[in-house]
């Protein structure tokens, strides 16, 4: 396959072990050109690992990473020519003006002096700092430092960014500043943003990657996501009575209509239950009728939810733990 044609990213059972404990098991995923990935996981998942790996920093102990068709492991120099990364915490050179330190990248990344000043110039634009381009790093906000460090990633346009982390630390007048910056990568590079701010995951990238312990525990758009991981529609009952009776009657009113989450009494007797089903359109009307109609419950709400990405990232997560810990703990 021509560098042309090929994936921006391709992986394929990626695995890396440390002194005989895996940290990544088997990954595999490919990034198309122009797409933004969000990358999400606890901390210790394996992120920043697999991220070191997909620029050359770090080797794997087996598997194949190409990016535009060229191998990490076999040509680690051509790689490096087509990513641009922007790591957690960036370190920026603090006694440098922006405009210096973006020359001195720009030169380092092979850019033509003929092409460099203008180069400089649009990305300055593009990520808004065109205002402070003669100011000291040192003295800029965390917000604009975080752009600069963008800025410097973007500025050969590689085909390739990996941020892990752009908006740590951010107020939320920068994360959104940083977020529309992003969104206009769209299109034109392969973007993957590792970040523990979902919401701005949600609203930023095309497609989702969840990693729990090593492993990929779900991928999809948010959309997908939600109705793979948690179910076409998810509700929420609060209901007093013979909880144990309930799920009968759920059945009763749709097959796949499941129980996924149920709290315990309030003083007044009433439990918190989330639903899950399979169906897209909607059953509340049928659902209240049963309850309502019958003698052994007391319905005191009923809400059709709508998820945020949090929600799939917690119940994936947490399916991973049971998965990998259940061995573990009938072992003992």
């Amino acid at each position: 396959m021509s560098e042309a044609l090929s994936p921006a990213i391709e992986v394929h059972n990626l695995v890396k072990a440390y002194a005989g404990v895996t940290a990544v098991h088997n990954i595999s995923f490919t990034l198309n050109r122009g797409e933004i990935l969000g990358f999400l996981g606890p901390n210790g998942a394996g992120k920043s690992t697999t991220m070191r790996i997909l620029t050359g920093y770090l080797p794997a102990t087996s598997g194949t990473v190409n990016l535009c068709g060229v191998s990490v492991a076999g040509q680690p120099d051509a790689v490096k020519r087509l990513i641009g990364y922007m790591p957690e915490n960036n370190p920026l050179p603090e006694d440098m003006r922006v405009s210096e330190y973006l020359y001195y990248r720009g030169r380092l990344k092979e850019i033509p002096r003929r092409k460099l000043s203008g180069r400089i110039d649009e990305v300055l634009q593009l990520c808004d700092l065109t205002r402070v381009r003669h100011r000291i790093i040192g003295k800029l906000s965390k917000g604009f430092r975080q752009r600069v460090g963008i800025a410097e990633a973007v500025l050969a346009e590689p085909p390739v960014i990996i941020m892990d982390e752009p908006t740590i630390g951010l107020d939320p007048h920068q994360i959104l500043i940083v977020r529309d910056l992003i969104s206009s990568l769209r299109g034109r590079m392969a973007v993957i943003i590792s970040s523990h701010i979902l919401p701005e995951i949600e609203m930023t990238c095309d497609r989702v990657l969840i990693i729990n312990q090593g492993r990929v525990v779900a991928t999809g758009t948010p959309g997908e996501l939600r109705r793979d991981t948690l179910g076409h529609s998810l509700y929420k009952l609060e209901v007093a009575g013979e909880i144990d009776s309930l799920p009968a009657v759920l059945t009763a009113v749709e097959p796949t209509l499941k129980i996924t989450e149920q709290s315990s009494a309030d003083i007044l007797g009433f439990h918190t239950i989330r639903l899950a089903t399979d169906r897209d359109d909607s059953i509340g009307e049928p659902l209240m009728r049963a309850l309502v109609g019958d003698p052994r419950f007391r319905l005191r709400g009923l809400t059709r939810e709508h998820p945020s990405l949090e929600d799939v990232f917690l119940t994936a997560t947490r399916r991973t733990w049971e998965i990998v810990d259940a061995p573990k703990r009938a072992s003992k």
